[in-house]
């Protein structure tokens, strides 16, 4: 089973004051916020589901370490003031 998103991404005149330019910028916007691109690209290519899981795993790691360094920063600024 997959876990698919539907995304309807629409812009209107309305939302841009009739400016063409203002639509596509703000078209492209919200395909980046809905990762449609990245969806795209990522199926280009089959994967096996191991290395899919892999790769979640291993972006899962380099997240959990980002927020521990962020975390020690907070708390090296909190003993500075104090």
């Amino acid at each position: 089973m997959s876990k698919r998103k539907s995304s309807n991404v629409t812009v209107t005149s309305k939302e841009c004051k009739g400016n063409f330019e203002r639509m596509v910028r703000r078209f492209i916007k919200k395909c980046k916020k809905e990762k449609i691109i990245e969806q795209v690209k990522d199926r280009k290519y089959h994967k096996k589901r191991s290395d899919a899981k892999r790769h979640a795993k291993q972006a899962a790691i380099r997240r959990h370490k980002r927020n521990l360094l962020k975390q020690r920063a907070k708390e090296a600024a909190r003993e500075k003031r104090n």
